[in-house]
C-alpha cells in the first residue's frame, strides 16, 4: 500500500521527516487504513488534527507510545507532526508490530532519527515485560475497539475489526461497561505508570454516547479530562460495527446514536479545529434533534445513505 505523505497527513509543505510517499505493508491480522476515503480513516482525519493541535499549544511531544498501532501510521504522523524521537508501539499480534516497526523505520527519511519500543501483548505490558520499569511518555495515544464479544475465540475471528474486543476481567465503572468504554477505561488506569511528569493520554471516542460519558470516564480513573477537539466521520463498516451497537443495545447497553453524513457534514462545516472542543456541548445539543438510533441508521445505510458519527480526541491529564 502506497500513501501520498502530504495528502494523507493534510501537511502545507513535503514532509520534513517523512518520506514523500509512505510505503506500508498491513500484515495479516492488521486493521486496513481508508486511504481511498479519507473522511473514514481515524489517523488521517481524527487523530493527525489532534497532533497538531497538541503540537502548537504544547510543543514537541518528544516521548509518544501508541497503543493499538495497527500499520504504524499513528507512531508515524507523531514522528512528523509531534516531532517525537522516541517512540513505543505496541499490539496484539506479533506479526502487526513486527509489521508496524518495518513501516516506521522504512518510511523514514533517516531511520536513525527515532528510538523504537516494540512488543505485542495486552496494552501497555509489551513495554514493561515481567514487571519491569515501564517507560515514559509525554503523550500515550489510543484507538481501541469497544464491541465486546462473547468469547475469546469470537474476538480472534474478528480480529481485523475496529469495532471487537474479546472479554476483560478488570474492574470497570457500571457506566463505561454500559457505553461500550471498558477496554478505553481500562487503557487510561494502565497508561498512568507510564505517563511522563506533565503527560497525557490521548483517546480517540467514536462520539455515539453523550459527550458527559467522556469525561466521566477520566474523573473515574483519576485524570482531569477534556475534549480536544470534536468532529465527526464517516461510519467505517457499517453492517458490522452499527450492527454490532443495535445488538448492544437491544441487550440493555448504550443508548447508542450516529448522524446522517449530510447533517454532520453541514453542522461541522463552519467548526474550526481550535474551538470544536470548548464548543462540543453546544454542537452536541444542535445536532440531538437529527439522532439515528442504530436501528433506523442501519436501515437508512441498506437503503444507500452515508451514516456518521461524531468523534472526541479526550485528552486526558494525571490529577
Amino acid at each position: 500500500m502506497q500513501i501520498d505523505t502530504t495528502r494523507y497527513l493534510k501537511l502545507d509543505a513535503a514532509p520534513e521527516r517523512l518520506k514523500d510517499t509512505l510505503d506500508i505493508h498491513v500484515a495479516e491480522h492488521a486493521f486496513l487504513p481508508s486511504i481511498d476515503d479519507i473522511l473514514s480513516d481515524w489517523v488521517a482525519t481524527i487523530a493527525t488534527p489532534a497532533f497538531r493541535l497538541i503540537r502548537r499549544r504544547q510543543g514537541a511531544q518528544t516521548r509518544f507510545c501508541s497503543i493499538g498501532t495497527g500499520v504504524g501510521l499513528d507512531a508515524l504522523a507523531a514522528v512528523e507532526i509531534l516531532g517525537a524521537t522516541r517512540i513505543g508501539i505496541t499490539d496484539v499480534h506479533e506479526d502487526v508490530v513486527a509489521a508496524a516497526v518495518q513501516n516506521i523505520r522504512a518510511n523514514l527519511k533517516n531511520p536513525d532519527s527515532i528510538s523504537l519500543e516494540a512488543g505485542h501483548g495486552d496494552l501497555l505490558e509489551p513495554l514493561a515485560p515481567g514487571g519491569a520499569t515501564p517507560p515514559r511518555y509525554d503523550l500515550i495515544y489510543e484507538n481501541l475497539p469497544n464491541i465486546p464479544v462473547a468469547d475469546a475465540e469470537e474476538a480472534a475471528s474478528a480480529r481485523k475489526s475496529a469495532g471487537h474486543i474479546p472479554p476483560r476481567k478488570e474492574a470497570v465503572p457500571p457506566l463505561m461497561r454500559r457505553n461500550l468504554l471498558a477496554l478505553h477505561t481500562i487503557a487510561l488506569q494502565k497508561a498512568r505508570d507510564f505517563l511522563a511528569p506533565g503527560g497525557a493520554a490521548l483517546s480517540l471516542l467514536g462520539g455515539r454516547v453523550p459527550l458527559d460519558v467522556f469525561r466521566e470516564m477520566g474523573r473515574l480513573t483519576g485524570y482531569r479530562a477534556e475534549i480536544l477537539t470534536y468532529g465527526w466521520k464517516v461510519q467505517t463498516d457499517p453492517e458490522e460495527i452499527i450492527g454490532g451497537h443495535l445488538k448492544q443495545q437491544q441487550e440493555g447497553f448504550g443508548p447508542y446514536h450516529f448522524y446522517r453524513a449530510s447533517r454532520l457534514a453541514e453542522v461541522f462545516a463552519n467548526v474550526s479545529l481550535e474551538d470544536s472542543g470548548e464548543n462540543a456541548h453546544a454542537i452536541e445539543r444542535q445536532l440531538a434533534p437529527d439522532e439515528l438510533g442504530p436501528e433506523d441508521a442501519l436501515a437508512a445505510w441498506r437503503r444507500g445513505e452515508a451514516i456518521g458519527h461524531t468523534v472526541v480526541a479526550l485528552l486526558s491529564r494525571p490529577l
